[in-house]
């Protein structure tokens, strides 16, 4: 005979499973809507940017799904314009988002119980989650794991449909995109003003503007970049204080 107990108790499970997840989805949802704003708009105008350069909307929905990078997406756009240059490209890639090499070892500790959920935290770690899920004091009744990967979906989910929207809505609708390709000049101008304004001393803000102008005098427009990016990061290097030394303190 069948144990109908059973069948009622794996149900039983499911539901309270089911319901937790819901929980901690509810719990994560309200620390992401100032991200909703943003994304949608930035992706809005990210979708417009490619369908201005020629590229059918198929291009950010898929550039931003598989990416998800903003600054890096909007250089990826004109990068598919150029000549293929991989080292170029990888370079660039990686000065943009070097960033993320420190976020990474920020999370490492807070990561280590999310089980197969730690691959797509690692995917979707970008400003915005990093900062949620590094500082919010998460409830002892909520799953650590399931409430950093439901703020990193949610994240990743605002920045999709962004996207999405303008690359339709580019597509349909035809207006004057002239001095659209600012948008990606203004994103760069604002993330240096946020960080200017929360460092206290803006030796690396200087160097890289000193070091990044002085290569476009010398390399051109062209080819000012990577000379520029190589030098920022060994001048950086070299003004850096080594750490300190912690001495053993014997109880």
């Amino acid at each position: 005979m069948l144990n109908y107990n059973k069948f009622n108790d794996t149900g039983s499970e499911s539901m309270k499973k089911g319901n937790k997840i819901w929980m901690e989805f509810r719990t994560a949802f309200p620390h992401t809507v100032p991200i909703l704003a943003g994304f949608l708009f930035l992706g809005i105008a990210y979708g417009i940017f490619m369908n201005s350069l020629g590229f059918s909307a198929i291009y950010p929905i898929l550039m931003s799904l598989t990416i998800f990078a903003g600054s890096m997406e909007f250089l990826a756009a004109n990068l598919l314009l150029m000549n293929f240059n991989p080292i170029n490209a990888l370079f660039l890639t990686l000065m943009v988002n070097a960033r993320h090499l420190f976020y990474g070892i920020s999370m490492l500790d807070k990561y280590k119980d999310g089980g197969k959920k730690k691959l797509y935290l690692i995917f979707g770690l970008c400003d915005e989650s990093f900062s949620i899920n590094y500082t919010t004091d998460i409830p002892n009744n909520v799953d650590k794991s399931w409430f950093m990967f439901f703020v990193t979906f949610l994240n990743h989910v605002y920045w999709v449909v962004g996207a999405s929207i303008g690359g339709i809505f580019g597509s349909l609708v035809k207006f004057n995109t002239k001095g659209l390709e600012f948008v990606m000049t203004a994103l760069f101008v604002v993330i240096f003003i946020e960080q200017w304004k929360k460092e206290t001393k803006h030796i690396s803000a200087i160097v890289g503007v000193g070091l990044s102008t002085l290569c476009l005098i010398i390399f051109g427009g062209n080819n000012f970049i990577i000379p520029s990016m190589i030098t920022i990061l060994v001048t950086l290097t070299v003004l850096r204080k080594p750490p300190e030394k912690v001495e053993e303190v014997s109880v």
